[in-house]
């Protein structure tokens, strides 16, 4: 399981990582879109982010039961939660994609589809969610720290840690 702030490479990193490992990726994101019939975007806009983090406690819980192994890419805020990161640490190993601010500003640019950055300066609300989000994560049971190079590098840093050996499989 991925966690991290937005722009750290979770779903990218998550894709490669289970093409690597041979399992199935899955993006919370994008399977909360699909529960609620709306965009991340439409949800904060309609209900609001309450109502979005309940729907993203209960999309999480789904998938860490009962599902075959995958890598799972969580949105930023869902290991904030104590309910869902409990929930984590009792059924999968966590992975800590660290970024710094500057590697996020750059990254987050390229897409327009962030709620929480569209209240405000991009560069004071990612500065924000550091000093709240990265005491969390730095909980998880493993960190990692997303770079700007080629994603495959930040892989092979993940399977040493998870699967010795694997990191030399690829191409």
């Amino acid at each position: 399981m991925l966690v991290g702030l937005m722009g750290a490479g979770k779903s990218s990193i998550g894709k490669r990582l289970a093409q690597r490992l041979h399992v199935p990726f899955v993006d919370a994101d994008t399977e909360i879109e699909q529960a609620a019939g709306c965009t991340i975007d439409e949800i904060f806009e309609r209900h609001g982010e309450t109502a979005f983090r309940d729907g993203e406690r209960r999309v999480i819980a789904r998938l860490l039961t009962g599902s075959p192994p995958h890598v799972l890419a969580t949105g930023g805020g869902a290991f904030m939660d104590p309910e869902t990161r409990a929930r984590i640490k009792a059924t999968a190993v966590s992975i800590w994609l660290r970024a710094d601010l500057d590697v996020l500003l750059r990254r987050v640019k390229k897409r327009n589809n962030r709620p929480l950055l569209k209240k405000g300066d991009p560069r004071e609300i990612l500065e924000r969610l550091i000093a709240t989000r990265y005491p969390v994560y730095a909980e998880a049971d493993l960190v990692v720290d997303s770079l700007d190079g080629p994603h495959d590098q930040v892989v092979d840093a993940i399977l040493t840690l998870i699967a010795p050996g694997e990191e030399t499989e690829h191409a």
